[in-house]
Formats: C-alpha cells, sequence, structure tokens
C-alpha cells in the first residue's frame, strides 16, 4: 500500500492511496466517522425563574425555543479536543463522576435583545476548549428575555451518536485511468473545452492529462474526441480519499487515530479466529481420542 498525500491544512486533507481495496479503504472512511473519539456536550441545566442583572434590571428565563432544541444545538457545536490528555468518562479515574481529564464545563450567560452565539458558550476553566468556530447562531432573544446555561461536554464516538463526529464529507472514488491516442483525435481544442473538470491542456505536444484526480468519469472527451482516441476507465487498486474535519481535531489527528483503530480492531479479529481454529482443532483431536477408546 501506497499513500500520497495531495492537501493537507487543519481543516481538510485529500491523498491518494494504491495497493490497495474497496473493502480497506471503506474501513478507513468508517473508522474516521465512528471511531474516533472527540468532545460534545451531552448534559446542558438550565435556570428557571427571574435573572437579575448587576443593575437590578429583571428578565424572564424564557425563548423562543424549547430547551430540548437549544440544548440539540449546543450539542452540535464542535469543540477543540485534546485526545492527548483527555480519557472518555468510563474509563478515567474519577469513575465517571466527572473531573478535568474526561469533562468540561461550558456556561452561556446572556440577557436580550441578542442574538445568542457559539462564541457565548464560554469554559470554566482552560479557555484552549473555547470553540474556535464563534458565529454558529443557537437562539435569539427578545426583549426582556435572558439564558442561563451549565453545560457538561464529554469525550464520545461517532458509533453512539453523530455529534460525536469529527469529520464532514469523508468519501473516496476510483483514481481514473485517462489515455489518449494523440493519433485519433480530431478536435484537441475541443477536448479541452468540454472537460468540465479542466482535467486536459493543450500543449505543442498534443492534448496532455494534467489533473487526472479531478476527473469525475463524465466521459464527455471520449464522445467528442472520437472512436478510441480517447479512454477512461478507473483504477480499482487505486482511491482519491479526501474528508474535512468539523474543526473539532486536525485532520491529521483524525487520520492517525483511524488508522490505529482500524490496526486494534484487525489485531483482535485475528486473536478471534486464532482462538477459535485452536478451540477448534482441540475438539477433533479429543473427538478422535473417544472413538478410539
Amino acid at each position: 500500500m501506497k499513500l500520497e498525500i495531495l492537501e493537507e491544512n487543519e481543516g481538510a486533507m485529500k491523498f491518494i492511496v494504491s495497493g490497495t481495496s474497496v473493502a480497506m479503504i471503506n474501513s478507513l472512511r468508517r473508522a474516521m466517522m465512528t471511531y474516533v473519539p472527540k468532545l460534545a456536550i451531552e448534559d446542558v441545566d438550565f435556570h428557571l425563574g427571574q435573572i437579575v442583572d448587576e443593575n437590578g434590571k429583571e428578565y424572564e428565563s424564557v425563548t423562543p425555543l424549547f430547551n430540548e432544541v437549544i440544548a440539540h444545538r449546543l450539542g452540535l457545536i464542535p469543540l477543540p479536543t485534546d485526545l492527548s490528555t483527555m480519557n472518555p468518562r468510563a474509563e478515567c479515574k474519577c469513575n465517571g463522576e466527572g473531573c478535568s481529564l474526561c469533562t468540561v464545563m461550558y456556561k452561556i450567560d446572556k440577557r436580550g435583545p441578542c442574538m445568542v452565539y457559539s462564541g457565548d458558550l464560554i469554559p470554566l476553566g482552560d479557555m484552549k476548549f473555547a470553540p474556535k468556530l464563534d458565529l454558529i447562531p443557537i437562539v435569539k432573544l427578545g426583549e426582556g428575555q435572558a439564558i442561563l446555561i451549565y453545560a457538561t461536554a464529554e469525550l464520545g464516538t461517532g458509533d453512539v451518536h453523530s455529534k460525536w463526529c469529527p469529520v464532514c464529507g469523508a468519501g473516496y472514488k476510483y483514481y481514473p485511468i485517462i489515455t489518449v491516442d494523440h493519433k485519433k483525435i480530431k478536435d484537441p481544442k475541443r477536448c479541452v473545452d468540454v472537460c468540465p473538470r479542466h482535467v486536459f491542456d493543450l500543449e505543442k505536444e498534443g492534448l496532455k492529462v494534467s489533473r487526472p484526480q479531478d476527473c469525475n468519469f463524465c466521459r464527455l472527451c471520449e464522445e467528442t474526441s472520437g472512436k478510441d482516441a480517447i479512454t477512461v476507465k478507473a483504477d480499482d487498486t487505486k482511491f482519491l480519499f479526501q474528508f474535512e474535519s468539523d474543526g473539532s481535531l486536525s485532520t491529521g489527528d483524525i487520520f492517525l487515530y483511524a488508522l490505529r483503530k482500524l490496526q486494534e480492531k484487525f489485531e483482535e479479529l485475528h486473536n478471534v479466529l486464532i482462538s477459535s481454529l485452536e478451540e477448534g482443532e482441540e475438539k477433533g483431536s479429543n473427538s478422535k481420542t473417544e472413538k478410539k477408546k
């Protein structure tokens, strides 16, 4: 298996994987979506009753939305996650009671009229857990309305709830194999113009396949170039993979964690198969011994 990274930054990654199969590349995609943990808000406490500000003005703890809707929106806000120091609550030394190693507390305290954004979600402790995307709208408060919330965030994975899925748009496609027979092409310039993804360039030597990874298999070039002048096929051992991070983790961290998790899963499967085979051989030898007796 060979890996070639085409693009990589905090928010997105694109790479080519060759010498593998659809099953393996899809396992990587599913591992990113379901096995990589991230922080997300799980519990939300809403203050009920009147709220009095420092000037003695009274506000009512009401909003235009149900509390359940606001809690759902809070759960979907991407929160910065530090996998090197944080643990899942069930595996933490605090036995799930909640501590700085497994839990992050947040607060929202706003008075209307105003729009409440994700940037108003303030961590009670280390500010490194403040949301990076601070303009996600949560709820709009009217005159005399206020909201006071305490929220608890913990690690989770996407196989439990989609709010713990750290990736967006994770997908792959077969890598295109584009061959050009220059002697058979009727109009090279038209082939360049008709391609919606600008895969070809026209040079002195003729038509050149400059960006094969951008091909979407529309095959307009085949129809335009003439019979067998251009052929577009898919390499079933080579794939173009791309995904985006929701902002909670860097794409590099997501990619490496998913690979490690896949390795663990394959080792578990290998051990189970070996154990089953050994158990079957043991039962077979015992039955032969009983027949001899």
